[in-house]
């Protein structure tokens, strides 16, 4: 219902086109065969706006109960033989004709049945889903996406790394809107969007190093990751965000800022604390990340049925035992903590334990 834009962001104009045309302009220029637009709140009036040539409308009578139904919707009305469909959100409007072929052609090429753009270690949208999972996606109810089968298809999920930042681009606000509306696609002019070198922040003075070089590592931007940044920096910890799109002027808690999901990148610490807040975002691969930099401590912000998704998704890529053992999922001690605050408290707190503990050894 575009509540946080409000207006019909379908309907919002990208330089000579609406929204939605951007959106659909990019799946005409791949080799996708059928596009089946499904429109839900304000349907008759983004309809009579769009260049329907060649569209398939079907309208979500149950659009108010989320995503979930949007799915049903759309994947109900294609045709029988179709062989896969890509799932793509009509507020994404930067992502290029090219990446939807190659994330067909590795569809082609593989035996997948969901295929993931991949940028810079982030994952994005769209995804594309083999027809054997759609029974399973017409089933989800709610506001949730295609990702609530993913746990259950960890083995034929593949990942396509893709040069496209577009995919990690939505309009869900007027800020939003106004920091991307000029940005031209396919120019390559990615400086316009995020910091293009990595760490490229402040300077860390030798008063700041309170830990002696103890070093908290943050991947997210959600209301969590935030708050941990603001603790960790009253606490003393050197703070680094992992984020796709931030920049250093985002987040003032943070020292540093490192725009890919690339661990190597970061300087020698005394002690590396991890913690991956990113709301299913980017969960496996940062991760994975933080073990394989041999971080102090790794927590991860997520209720227990997601948890153990992200641990069986990592064994079944052959991360060992030992190493999974290491993951703090859900992170956090046990307080009872309910809001953003009180979680990013609650993991604070096992991390300050947890340092204290290797020190005492």
């Amino acid at each position: 219902m575009s509540s946080r834009m409000g207006e019909a962001k379908q309907l919002l104009r990208l330089r000579e086109h609406t929204l939605l045309d951007q959106v659909v302009d990019n799946v005409r220029g791949s080799r996708v065969d059928e596009i089946v637009v499904v429109l839900g709140h304000a349907a008759e009036t983004i309809k009579a706006k769009v260049a329907n040539q060649g569209l398939k409308f079907v309208i979500n009578e149950a659009y108010r109960q989320g995503m979930g139904t949007s799915l049903r919707t759309g994947l109900s009305a294609l045709p029988d033989g179709v062989d896969a469909a890509l799932i793509v959100l009509a507020d994404q409007p930067f992502v290029r004709s090219a990446t939807l072929d190659l994330l067909i052609e590795q569809y082609q090429q593989s035996n997948a049945q969901i295929v993931i753009p991949i940028y810079r270690g982030f994952r994005g949208n769209p995804v594309l889903l083999d027809r054997s999972v759609f029974p399973e996606v017409m089933a989800l109810s709610g506001d949730i996406g295609c990702r609530a089968i993913f746990g259950d298809h960890l083995e034929g999920i593949l990942k396509v790394p893709v040069d496209d930042i577009g995919i990690l681009l939505d309009l869900d606000s007027k800020e939003d809107f106004e920091r991307l509306k000029h940005f031209s696609q396919g120019t390559g002019d990615e400086t316009a969007l995020i910091e293009a070198a990595d760490l490229r922040g402040r300077e860390i003075s030798g008063e700041r190093d309170l830990l002696g070089g103890h070093e908290l590592v943050i991947v997210g931007r959600e209301p969590v990751a935030i708050a941990l940044a603001k603790f960790g920096k009253l606490v003393g910890f050197m703070v680094t965000v992992v984020d796709p799109l931030l920049k250093i002027s985002d987040l003032p808690e943070a020292e540093r800022l490192l725009n890919s999901l690339d661990f190597s990148h970061l300087p020698p610490a005394s002690g590396r604390y991890v913690v991956v807040a990113s709301r299913g975002r980017f969960d496996e691969e940062a991760v994975e990340q933080a073990l394989r930099a041999n971080s102090d401590y790794v927590g991860l912000v997520a209720n227990k049925k997601r948890a153990g998704e992200v641990l069986r998704s990592l064994e079944l890529n052959g991360e060992p035992p030992e190493n999974l053992a290491k993951v703090r999922a859900p992170a956090g001690l046990d307080i009872g903590a309910e809001t953003a605050e009180e979680i990013a408290l609650s993991i604070i707190a096992e991390i300050v334990s947890e340092r204290r503990n290797r020190g005492n050894k």
